[in-house]
């Protein structure tokens, strides 16, 4: 596994290295040729200034070099080779600031993109000694986040696990690290569970539905045969244009549904599948727990499991519906993404 690490000033982005280190991990540094290094008294206090005469983050260099394993690359696509020949072992790289090296290591599927943010108040007080007052301090933070050559903003929004640090202790900050499980591999290749979940997400981005965005993905042995999402049928006006006058009037969850005129997720999605493409076997994924509409329906057409993601005001029908016909029903857990404070 490569882990990048990017992130605003002062967050802790070197003390999330060093808690990798900790996991076994080497640290590996990119600093491009063209990037003027400015020695200090101090053989590893070093500060690097950019092309367009950026001074970039202080004392990086030097907190990376108290690190065992540490090793800097000029050229990229030497780092590159490296890692990829090494991507049986565990890497990571600090502050990532070169957007070129991030979208060559985006392409790899044995990398993972961590950024940090935390208050700025916070970051001030960790960085106090290094600026002379608070003003200072947010403005080398906006120079480094919103310099039109700076690139770091975008990086920051690129990455898979977003980490907010409010730790006031680095044991505080290795405990919450230890809980998000970092080294868990299901991060870099989804399982089949999350990938289909995924992708009935997306199909819901589709639906015209005034009332919800779900959407349906049927699978057969790890094939997708169908797909769906909610909305009024084919030549009708669709629902956000003012097809369904029942969803367009506001009714509450369950109420008048027999004047509703879209079709669930799950409907389309059976239909385009058909009996005969379903069999027993197949597997239906939703973002939404199935109605009892529905469930009648995914009980008649052969589905043998049922995986939802949110739940909906009529689960426990649905749920007696499944479990008399012996049809597993379960909700996904999806693995844990996203900001954590």
């Amino acid at each position: 596994m490569l882990v990048g690490i990017s992130g605003t000033l002062s967050s802790g982005k070197t003390e999330v290295a060093r808690y990798l280190t900790f996991q076994g991990f080497k640290v590996i540094s990119y600093r491009p040729k063209h990037n003027e290094i400015i020695e200090s008294s101090d053989e590893c206090e070093l500060e690097l200034r950019d092309k367009f005469g950026t001074r970039l983050e202080a004392l990086t260099v030097k907190d990376d070099c108290k690190m065992d394993n540490y090793a800097v690359f000029e050229d990229l696509d030497s780092l590159i080779e490296y890692v990829t020949i090494n991507w049986q072992e565990n890497h990571v790289i600090t502050h990532i600031d070169d957007i070129t090296m991030l979208r060559a290591l985006q392409k790899r599927p044995f990398f993972l993109h961590i950024s940090i943010d935390a208050p700025i108040h916070l970051r001030y007080k960790r960085s106090q000694q290094y600026y002379k007052s608070l003003e200072h301090f947010t403005k080398r933070n906006d120079e480094l986040l919103f310099n039109v050559e700076s690139p770091l903003l975008e990086i920051n929004n690129q990455a898979q696990v977003k980490i907010i640090n409010t730790s006031t202790s680095i044991k505080d900050l290795f405990i919450k690290l230890s809980e998000l499980n970092l080294l868990d591999h299901s991060r870099l290749r989804p399982t089949w569970d999350s990938y289909f979940m995924r992708l009935a997400d997306l199909a819901a981005l589709r639906s015209n539905c005034m009332k919800r965005r779900v959407g349906c993905v049927i699978v057969r042995q790890n094939r997708v045969i169908a797909t769906g999402y909610n909305g009024t049928p084919r030549h009708l006006l669709n629902c956000n244009e003012g097809g369904c006058s029942r969803c367009n009037n506001g009714h509450g969850s369950g109420a008048s549904l027999s004047t509703c005129l879209c079709l669930h997720a799950e409907e389309n999605a059976l239909l385009e599948a058909g009996r005969d493409r379903i069999r027993d076997e197949s597997v239906l994924y939703c973002n939404t727990c199935p109605c009892l509409t529905c469930s009648i329906k995914i009980v008649q057409s052969g589905i043998r499991e049922v995986v939802y993601a949110q739940s909906y005001s009529m689960d426990e029908q649905s749920h007696k519906v499944m479990s008399e016909a012996n049809i597993i029903l379960r909700q996904f857990q999806p693995p844990v993404d996203g900001i954590f404070i």
